[in-house]
């Protein structure tokens, strides 16, 4: 049967594909619309085989917080270039799947994958669909949902760096602090929000690191560990995010300038994500 460019447009609009290739499924399925999905499924999926091993470093990073500012939603969705994830369409697609994500909470990556994208497709599927438009791999490789009283989000220029701060206290002046917080998190990389949060392995390996430093520096051995956990509080210091000093004013520390917003205001959660 004869394809009309109204059906290889429409096509090209539910999947995303190329004129071409949207052309070619709908002449390969004789005209047959879903059959021509199931075309352009297939090429994605033996294109996702073929490049499986292939390395998946760029992409894009979303954050974003829900109407009410009581969860918020961070995941990033990996491709093989640049290119590719500067292309605007790419960032519509994972902003795409950022809303699903907002809209259901999901706890977990498999979680999101098993949601419906469409009434065709999971996103699971749909991502596997767009591998085929694409010609790399994608993978949705990481994923957070963040529940406080007030959850900001921040997306650093370029997609490639995003946090998401959940606070104790509601309101809009508090909303304001959450976001100077959110970019303190995305400049400063904090391992926790304080020593508490630090784990023991971790902990452990900087009173090693201390022991050693300060026996090479010639201290004696039996002064050692008490140097080095001096230097642990340091470390606490400098890497958790309520004791941080502050980047707009380093002469207060995170916990400090939350305090002096609103009493008892503090990070009750954050994630962090970032390409490099």
């Amino acid at each position: 049967m004869a394809i009309t460019a109204a059906d290889v447009n429409k096509l090209r609009q539910q999947t995303g594909a190329g004129m071409m290739d949207c052309k070619n499924a709908l002449v390969e399925a004789n005209g047959d619309f879903e059959a021509a999905i199931d075309i352009l499924r297939k090429k994605g999926q033996k294109i996702a085989a073929k490049r499986g091993g292939n390395d998946a470093k760029e992409g894009v990073i979303i954050a974003q917080a829900n109407a009410d500012g009581t969860a918020g939603v961070i995941l990033t969705l990996n491709c093989e270039t640049d290119f590719v994830a500067k292309n605007d369409g790419y960032v519509s697609l994972v902003q795409s799947l950022v809303d699903i994500a907002l809209a259901n909470l999901p706890e977990s990556v498999d979680a999101l994958k098993a949601l419906p994208y469409d009434s065709r497709l999971s996103v699971d599927e749909k991502i596997t669909e767009q591998i085929g438009v694409i010609g790399e791999k994608l993978d949705l490789s990481a994923y957070a949902v963040v529940r406080a009283a007030n959850v900001v989000a921040y997306n650093h220029p370029g997609n490639q760096l995003a946090t998401l701060v959940g606070l104790t206290v509601a309101g809009e002046e508090v909303a304001e602090a959450g976001r100077q917080v959110a970019m303190q998190v995305a400049a400063m990389a904090p391992i926790a929000i304080n020593k508490d949060g630090v784990d023991q392995r971790t902990i452990e390996r900087e009173i090693e690191i201390g022991k050693e430093l300060a026996i090479q520096e010639g201290k004696p051995a039996d002064m050692a560990e008490k140097i080095a956990l001096g230097r642990l509080n340091k470390f606490f210091q400098e890497n958790t995010l309520l004791s941080q000093a502050f980047v707009r004013d380093n002469k207060m520390s995170v916990e400090q300038f939350l305090n002096s917003t609103a009493s008892g205001l503090t990070v009750s959660d954050f994630q962090r994500f970032s390409l490099s």
